[in-house]
């Protein structure tokens, strides 16, 4: 099985987001909400209307973890999300199939990403990116493990470290110039 990084590039993430809106609002809108929440695709794609509009947390049970997640939902993530359901109803889901109307598979979720990621050159991409980029920029900028281990219900900090890809960028750089 192929570990899946993080983008670590915001050109990147820009690009990737171009490509994603190009096809489909709903993919594009699937890939923000990803990247700026942190949730597991399958905490995602059962979410409706209701659960985000007008909301400034999401409240749900995560499926991995049976635990109750609240999260707050960032000043211009609120905007995308007023402009993404601006035409749809409150038990409408977020992310329907255009076939059943149901929410996206996770295959399907991974298909459309993969496809865009590979489109724009990312390499090493698949849904739990958008969650590893999550973590990935918000120890970035605020440095704070701990935090993050929070967010992510991880069990230490060595573990969060690692998810994001923090330990082997440390690791790298301590042996790129190591030399005896």
């Amino acid at each position: 099985m192929q570990t899946v990084e993080p983008i670590r590039d915001r050109l990147q993430i820009e690009a990737m987001k171009q490509e994603l809106r190009q096809k489909s609002e709903r993919n594009y809108f699937l890939f923000i909400m990803g990247i700026n929440t942190g949730l597991r695709i399958s905490d995602l794609l059962p979410l409706r209307v209701k659960d985000v509009f007008g909301q400034t947390h999401i409240v749900m049970k995560e499926k991995k973890t049976h635990k109750t997640k609240r999260f707050l939902l960032n000043l211009e993530l609120r905007h995308q999300i007023e402009e993404y359901v601006r035409d749809l109803d409150s038990d409408d889901y977020l992310f329907p199939s255009h076939k059943t109307g149901l929410p996206i598979q996770r295959v399907q979720a991974y298909k459309i990403l993969n496809e865009a990621a590979s489109r724009v050159g990312i390499k090493a991409f698949g849904t739990h990116s958008m969650r590893k980029t999550f973590g990935f920029w918000h120890y970035t900028i605020h440095k704070n493990v701990a935090l993050l281990q929070d967010i992510f219900n991880h069990t230490s900090p060595d573990i969060t470290l690692r998810y994001i890809g923090i330990n082997q960028d440390i690791v790298d750089k301590s042996l790129e110039h190591f030399s005896l």
